[in-house]
């Protein structure tokens, strides 16, 4: 469809994770944005043993497919892997925007994990003037909500939404993500010049 936005969706790791978990976010992602986004939600490898090696390389795959502007986003350790790979390699594509929802970070202060430890300068390896978002729900029990804090250390120019209320699903609803998405527009990597601030943004009371 002409003038169709894309964003590509990585999903969270656990047995079930595609079909009975993610899904639900996927799908209140699209009734949010309406047909003028197509979301791709392809399926990682060996979902319930999330592996840098292979998911980084699934991901590079995806990338490769998407058209310039595209919005890349991630849940929970696909959100830690996706961010991972796109600091490890840029992307041959144009990014619009980078979208991390219930991250963990993975490094000093937060989970350990040498294969894919995120560095304390990963702000600075993101591909530049792409906009970086971070959503994480403050009733969050898997990942802690102080590890949205250890990435806006890591990564400057974020910008955090703090969630009051919401757990590590965000009780599926991502309709501030959709907003988030809705008012950058088409565009956003070369429109912004990616010195937001990180500061915090309350939603979701």
């Amino acid at each position: 469809m002409a003038g169709t936005r894309q964003i590509l969706f990585i999903q969270g790791g656990g047995a079930g994770a595609h079909d009975e978990w993610d899904d639900k976010l996927v799908d209140s992602l699209r009734r949010e944005l309406g047909d003028t986004y197509e979301v791709r939600y392809p399926r990682m490898p060996d979902e319930d043993d999330p592996s840098y090696a292979r998911w980084s390389a699934a991901i590079r795959r995806e990338l490769a497919a998407l058209a310039d502007g595209a919005v890349v986003a991630g849940h929970s350790v696909g959100a830690t892997i996706l961010v991972a790979a796109l600091a490890e390699r840029p992307p041959e594509r144009q990014i619009g925007a980078i979208v991390l929802i219930a991250a963990p970070f993975v490094g000093a202060g937060g989970w350990p994990g040498e294969e894919f430890e995120l560095p304390h300068d990963l702000g600075a390896r993101l591909p530049h003037g792409v906009p970086v978002h971070v959503f994480h729900g403050l009733q969050d029990e898997t990942a802690p909500p102080s590890h949205a804090d250890l990435y806006a250390r890591a990564v400057p120019q974020a910008r955090l939404h703090r969630l009051p209320g919401r757990d590590h699903q965000l009780d599926d609803d991502l309709s501030e993500v959709a907003r988030t998405i809705g008012a950058a527009g088409p565009g956003t990597a070369t429109s912004r010049s990616g010195n937001t601030t990180a500061r915090p943004c309350e939603e979701g009371v």
